[in-house]
């Protein structure tokens, strides 16, 4: 398989992973209600963060034992199709017993621990092509986008048909994924492979790493913010249907995947720098806009704004990792970054749940976006003693 035909495929697996992931949450409150919880914004709250919960905790263990055995597109396979069974499960068990809703949140919990796997493993895989990192990152971005931007609207078509079909799907989706992931030529370095548990020694050995993986972290904090208090916030604020939440959803995640690509190629120009600071700056404040906006039409025009700003640093972002990892740490490297960022999402969803609830609305979408804008502040001083500016010319000689 060449390179191209390697790329386009690996970043449809990242797209279809995504896409079964994000056509359950303009609905969220409804499918937890289906699948027997009592509440709607705390089991919404929880039903998400098992699932990233369970991305933290094995998203560096996939990618070591990825760089320990020196493949990758085995692990991938068995992630997907893992990931298929636990949708199904979550699909079919309700309607065969009564099952308590902590045993729903256990098999939402395996079901991620597979899933981080494909997702994670196919953009390291795409880190191994070469051609450009914020071109091969623009590729992963794209299809991260792609897969968001259709989820949410689709998402919430599939709702108006039944509360569990988008379970049904997103397990139909993650099947077919599985199978093409087998047919990729693997291209994991053979030699000085990596080793379980080596993530700790990649940080220490390229404490550069950690400036990727906080702004990795902050970015999927907001994530997660919109997928559990953006959608209550358009549900409830504005009184849309689900149908029209997952397009409210979809005006951000439609602009953040055209503009992956093209932005990724320019970061392998200008460097990683703009994109990332300025960028992360940007879309902090225009988070805050959203939660000020007073009609639907403004807050829609605010959500274009966020998914522009987002593809402007989020190739830039990943790209970084790529820069700054030894090749045969990619692997752990860009787990470490999933780690981080799954960690951000989990964050997001229960520090905007605590916060919305407790504070209401607006406070939630201040705290968040304040958090972007803080981060990267701070960076600055870490991108200037790292000489991370100069990385640009690393990415042209890839």
């Amino acid at each position: 398989m060449t390179t191209r035909s390697a790329r386009t495929a690996l970043a449809t697996v990242v797209f279809a992973v995504l896409l079964a992931q994000v056509l359950l949450y303009p609905g969220i409150d409804t499918l937890v209600a289906a699948l027997g919880a009592d509440t709607t914004l705390d089991a919404s709250m929880w039903f998400l963060a098992a699932e990233f919960g369970a991305f933290v905790l094995f998203a560096g263990l996939w990618g070591a034992a990825s760089d320990a055995a020196g493949r990758r597109v085995p692990f991938i396979v068995a992630g997907a199709l893992g990931g298929a069974a636990g949708y199904a499960l979550l699909a079919g068990l309700p309607h065969v017993i009564d099952l308590p809703f902590l045993a729903v949140l256990g098999l939402r919990t395996l079901q991620g621990a597979a899933t981080i796997g494909a997702f994670s493993l196919s953009i390291t895989m795409l880190m191994d092509l070469e051609g450009g990192h914020g071109r091969n990152m623009g590729a992963a971005g794209i299809a991260i986008g792609g897969g968001t931007a259709l989820g949410a609207p689709l998402g919430g078509q599939l709702y108006e048909v039944s509360p569990f079909a988008p379970l049904i799907a997103a397990s139909a989706l993650l099947v077919a994924v599985g199978l093409l992931a087998a047919r990729v030529t693997d291209r994991a370095p053979g030699e000085n492979r990596g080793r379980l548990g080596a993530v700790r020694e990649t940080v220490r050995e390229t404490p550069a790493i950690l400036v990727p993986c906080a702004f990795g972290f902050v970015d999927r904090l907001t994530a997660g913010f919109f997928a559990l208090v953006g959608t209550l916030y358009f549900r409830e604020v504005f009184e849309l249907s689900p149908g029209s939440t997952g397009l409210m959803l979809a005006l951000f995640f439609a602009p953040f995947a055209l503009f992956q690509y093209p932005f990724g190629v320019l970061s392998d120009r200008i460097g990683r720098t703009i994109p990332v600071l300025v960028g992360s700056t940007l879309y902090g404040l225009v988070v805050i806009g959203v939660g000020l906006a007073p009609t639907v039409a403004l807050a829609g025009a605010a959500m274009v704004a966020v998914g522009v700003i987002g593809a402007l640093m989020a190739p830039a972002t990943m790209a970084l990792v790529t820069d700054l990892a030894a090749d045969d740490q990619r692997g752990v490297a860009m787990a470490a970054f999933n780690a981080v960022g799954s960690l951000g999402f989990l964050a997001g969803v229960l520090v905007g749940g605590t916060v919305a609830d407790e504070y209401g609305y607006f406070a939630a979408f201040l705290t968040v976006g304040g958090m972007e804008v803080a981060v990267a502040t701070l960076a600055v001083p870490a991108f200037l003693k790292l000489g991370i500016p100069g990385v640009a010319t690393r990415a042209r000689e890839s």
